[in-house]
């Protein structure tokens, strides 16, 4: 379906794709992931026809029509939220605007070219475009009334869907979407998952979106050393498989028949949960098929993180009473009453990102609640991850200094120990000498996590903790999370992260809370829950 030949992309000195040759076939769902910098972006623009490669050159089937999820926001804007939609199949959008153009001027002279558009519109179905076009925009949460105004009207996060369904309009042979779930709700993202799961068409997408890239794909893309490797299975089976293989590598003195039985081993118990997925049956067979030698060690480096408490919490945790907050006038959460017990790691939920936010805010003492009251227990200590983090590196501190602020013994300001903590998070050598001005946004928050890991907390409060973080960064703090003895509140669009950490949601709406000692995705799915949810935001 699509084709790279000896590619090479290279930036000054530096190689960042070296000769990469590789096949993306038809009906499989390649999810993209490398190291931050590695190139997953470059490389979407580079066979999407967006970016030149210094050499090589990508091939697409004859005929066959590629698609790609458009990252401007307001390139549309001038235009109406349907039009936008079947601006995504070029060539049905060009035969409709040249059609509509001469059926303004009809003449004898222009009959003819009417017909033989009329001709290749029909071939296309052009007559269903509209319908198709408004289905796909109804399944995504934008709702008739909508269709018809401008793009410059919507909101960021509605542009989004409307450039999402831009990208599905008219079945593509080939899809390419960079980080596609971003900026969309659970509900959104899960009708994603759905549509994805069973297009039977390809599609090639980077995301940071583990829940994601394991219910929709088929193979894993790995981008490392210059190259791409395609492994089958998901996201799950890449990470798994290649933790297994650097584990045997280690193990000098293993027999090879026995690391090979352990490896048939874990392909088996691997096949018999993939009957989960919606696309079980030709992965099990992909599965099922692996050869030994396709599992290979990935060279990725993963931040150790790990939350040690200083302290055990007795049974008091947290207790709120009749919290409440508003912005401008407009409620946020009202009615809150909340007694957070030892253990708990409650999932804070809302279909407003800022309710949430505030509610942080405010049991931080960094903002003032309209009305309620809430106390920490006597032996809690605790540790803020704030969604915004911009106030803690307006400073010029080295990382060592910058971390030293946090550090509650002598022994702990020294520079060897600070050196060891942000060693943890990947900040080796000259990388702890950085000022905390220059850092990107994920170094940030690793930052913020090794300051975290130094307070020794027994309750932790997260918003967001998965923002600017690469896929290696999420997938180690997902583990510290469910290792974590302590308690935990924390909000996060990271489904899979929400489903193994939390063991209650906490759901905070404009009419009161919804609190249930269950998992993330049986609150999901509860029925009972959803119509009650309805109600509780429709004010």
């Amino acid at each position: 379906m699509l084709t790279v030949n000896n590619l090479s992309v290279q930036f000054g000195k530096r190689v960042l794709f070296d000769e990469v040759n590789t096949t993306f076939s038809h009906g499989n769902i390649y999810g993209v992931i490398g190291a931050n910098g590695a190139g997953k972006s470059t490389f979407l623009k580079i066979i999407s026809g967006e970016m030149d490669a210094t050499s090589g050159h990508v091939h697409l089937e004859p005929g066959k029509r590629m698609s790609v999820l458009n990252q401007n926001h307001n390139m549309f804007d001038e235009f109406t939220v349907l039009e936008t939609v079947m601006m995504g199949n070029k060539v049905l959008y060009a035969v409709k605007k040249e059609m509509d153009a001469l059926y303004l001027d009809y003449n004898d002279s222009n009959a003819d070219r009417i017909g033989e558009l009329q001709v290749q519109f029909e071939e296309m179905n052009g007559w269903n475009a509209d319908s198709e076009a408004a289905a796909l925009l109804s399944n995504l949460g934008i709702t008739e009334d909508l269709h018809y105004m401008n793009m410059s009207d919507l909101d960021g996060k509605l542009k989004v869907r409307v450039l999402l369904a831009q990208a599905l309009f008219g079945n593509p042979d080939v899809l390419i979407m960079d980080e596609p779930t971003n900026d969309l709700d659970l509900e959104t993202i899960t009708w994603l998952e759905n549509f994805l799961a069973n297009y039977e068409n390809t599609v090639i997408v980077v995301s940071h979106d583990r829940h994601f890239l394991d219910a929709v794909c088929t193979h894993i893309s790995d981008i490392d050393f210059g190259k791409i490797n395609h492994y089958s299975g998901n996201y799950t089976f890449w990470y798994e498989s290649s933790q297994l293989a650097a584990k045997q590598r280690a193990q000098q003195n293993k027999k090879a028949e026995e690391k090979k039985a352990e490896l048939e081993e874990f392909i088996r118990r691997f096949s018999a949960n993939v009957a989960k997925s919606k696309q079980a049956t030709s992965r099990k067979k992909m599965i099922e098929k692996l050869n030994i030698a396709d599992i290979k060690p990935s060279s990725r480096r993963y931040p150790a993180i790990i939350f040690d408490q200083e302290r055990e919490a007795g049974d008091q945790i947290l207790n709120i009473s009749g919290l409440a907050a508003s912005v401008e006038g407009e409620t946020l959460f009202t009615n809150v009453d909340l007694n957070m017990n030892k253990g708990d790691k409650i999932v804070l939920f809302s279909k407003d990102s800022r309710a949430t936010t505030a509610f942080y805010e405010i049991i931080n003492g960094k903002q003032t609640a309209d009305a309620g009251k809430f106390d920490w227990g006597i032996t809690t200590n605790q540790a803020y991850l704030p969604v915004e983090n911009h106030e803690y590196f307006q400073n010029d501190l080295t990382l060592v200094d910058w971390l030293r602020q946090w550090a509650k013994t002598e022994e702990e300001r020294e520079e060897v120990n600070i050196r060891g903590f942000l060693g943890k998070m990947i900040f080796s050598g000259e990388e702890a000498l950085k000022t905390a001005r220059v850092l990107s946004g994920g170094e940030k928050v690793r930052c913020m996590i090794s300051r975290m890991m130094m307070e020794r907390a027994n309750v932790l409060m997260l918003d967001e903790p998965t923002n600017h973080l690469d896929l290696e960064s999420i997938t180690a703090f997902n583990n510290s999370l469910k290792n974590f003895k302590g308690s935990v509140i924390f909000t996060t669009h990271d489904h899979e992260f929400a489903q193994t950490v939390g063991n209650r949601v906490v759901e905070l709406t404009p009419s009161g809370v919804i609190d249930r000692y269950m998992t993330f995705d049986d609150y999901l799915d509860d029925d009972k829950i959803q119509e009650l949810r309805k109600k509780m935001y429709a004010v």
